[in-house]
């Protein structure tokens, strides 16, 4: 190794990364490096400026806690997130060779182990459950990749209520509301019962709401309900359906929006009905099934 220049400093890297015995290890660093090396290069970051930007990255862990995690939030505001999962859509398509659900970004609020329902149950259980008007009543089929129904697969659900909260971030909620787990019967059928979900801003009291706030943008997401739809066997699903007379559908802050997942979130209007309701089938491919780690307990 001779002396490191402006010039040579990127080659000694990727020379001394070349002892890394893990292939994608070794590629994913280089490539990195590559990258990293190529932005300061073009940016010229001042000593004040790549201060600010260790800041920012300090802030990242220091905002990250049992309530949120706010670097999926960095993530999903920079584009990455969603990025990631189209790639993975495209791949998984053309592997299986047939239509697939599309995947949306997992987002920064799932929690593991949510209340299991009989089908047709009630997720809503705090203050949101008084606004008889915003009634949610959700059904939907699980198919495999032939059409075929799928029976005993889990369906996870979780949404943010009326006022744009999780339950994780509203102490008027009780905990584990608005989330629960079905299971799809002998016609792979599921259904339950909420209240509609309302659009909302992305927590912006960290580094993440710094950044949009100095970028000028709409911290807001559009209306939308989650999904995790797993059996063994099949590809674990991560995916979300959005309101399709939501405003913000073009300016969601975390560029997830699919247009084939915007489902038709319906008015009731028969005589004594009251809400609304939406109809989504999904479509789960074969494979491993292997579920992400929760980015919050």
């Amino acid at each position: 190794m001779t002396f490191v220049t402006q010039e040579n400093i990127t080659a000694q890297v990727l020379e001394v990364f070349e002892k890394t015995p893990d292939p994608r290890l070794r590629e994913v660093m280089q490539s990195l490096v590559k990258h990293l090396h190529a932005f300061v290069r073009e940016v010229e970051p001042s000593d004040a400026e790549f201060e600010k930007g260790c800041e920012f990255l300090v802030g990242l862990g220091k905002n990250t806690s049992e309530k949120k995690n706010e670097v999926i939030l960095a993530s999903d505001i920079l584009g990455a997130s969603t990025l990631i999962t189209l790639i993975n859509n495209v791949k998984r398509a053309e592997k299986a060779g047939q239509y697939q659900t599309e995947s949306a970004l997992l987002g920064p609020f799932w929690r593991k182990n949510a209340p299991v329902y009989e089908s047709g149950g009630n997720i809503s259980h705090g203050p949101e459950s008084k606004q008889t008007d915003q009634l949610f009543e959700v059904t939907g089929h699980v198919r495999d990749a032939q059409g075929q129904p799928i029976e005993g697969a889990e369906v996870d659900v979780w949404q943010a209520s009326p006022l744009g909260f999780y339950e994780n971030q509203d102490e008027e909620q009780p905990d584990m509301n608005l989330r629960g787990r079905f299971k799809t019967d002998a016609t792979g059928k599921f259904s339950f019962k909420s209240v509609r979900p309302s659009g909302y801003p992305v927590p912006v009291d960290g580094p993440c709401g710094d950044l949009l706030r100095a970028q000028r943008r709409d911290p807001y997401r559009p209306a939308h309900v989650h999904y995790m739809i797993s059996k063994p066997g099949y590809q674990v699903l991560i995916t979300q359906v959005f309101a399709d007379d939501d405003h913000r559908l073009h300016t969601d802050v975390t560029f997830s929006v699919v247009e084939s997942l915007v489902g038709k979130f319906k008015k009731r209007t028969a005589p004594g009905e009251v809400g609304y309701s939406l109809e989504y089938d999904f479509v789960l491919q074969a494979g491993e099934m292997h579920f992400p780690m929760p980015p919050i307990p």
